[in-house]
């Protein structure tokens, strides 16, 4: 009788034991994935670096001249923002268009609601990093041969939800069919508005 209780018991033993080496060989894997997966994230971060505060899509505002774009603002360490441009105008390829960034973040009536360049500092019109001009004169991006381009500017002069004088958010990105001149008053002479996008925090 013992011999076949031993028999009888032995199997069951075995199964519980093979049960458990499955449940725990399952768990050390899933904790696995999840450590990788945290560690990806990290590294991924870190690689990174910032992310943008705020961002605006820029959108065509004529029919006969499609195209789009984008705008990142990035707060850095150093108190400044960083802006990074990309455009894609394919009717506007090879050749350079200006970009403002203008009071209000309207872009009805093909962008004319975005109303003149934000100038909070009431400073004549120019280039920028001139003796004086506008605190959204960023100027003109060279298109390649695809109607793309980019640009990247910083400046101390914009902040991302600060006062009135330097707050970014709300306004409107303005791009134009012309090259700014940085002399004719109060708008470079840059032609009409093909593009517009209201900047707006993530």
């Amino acid at each position: 009788m013992k011999k076949k209780s031993l028999w009888l018991i032995l199997p069951l033993f075995v199964g519980v034991m093979a049960a458990c080496t499955n449940t725990n060989d399952t768990n050390s894997t899933q904790d696995s994935s999840m450590h990788v997966d945290s560690m990806a994230m990290d590294t991924t971060s870190g690689m990174n670096g910032m992310t943008a505060n705020a961002h605006a899509d820029i959108a065509a505002t004529k029919t006969d001249t499609s195209g789009s774009g984008r705008v990142e603002l990035i707060k850095k360490d150093d108190g400044t923002v960083e802006m990074s441009l990309s455009l894609n105008f394919p009717k506007m390829a090879n050749k350079t268009v200006a970009v403002h960034f203008h009071e209000h973040g309207d872009c009805g009536d093909a962008g004319k609601g975005a109303h003149g360049h934000w100038n909070p500092t009431n400073e004549a019109h120019g280039k920028w990093g001139s003796a004086a001009y506008h605190s959204g004169d960023i100027g003109n991006v060279q298109l390649n041969a695809e109607g793309a381009g980019t640009v990247t500017v910083s400046s101390n002069r914009w902040t991302i939800g600060g006062d009135e004088k330097t707050n970014l958010l709300g306004r409107a990105v303005i791009v134009h069919s012309g090259v700014d001149d940085y002399k004719t008053q109060p708008t470079g002479n840059a032609g009409s508005r093909i593009g517009c996008g209201v900047i707006s925090g993530n």
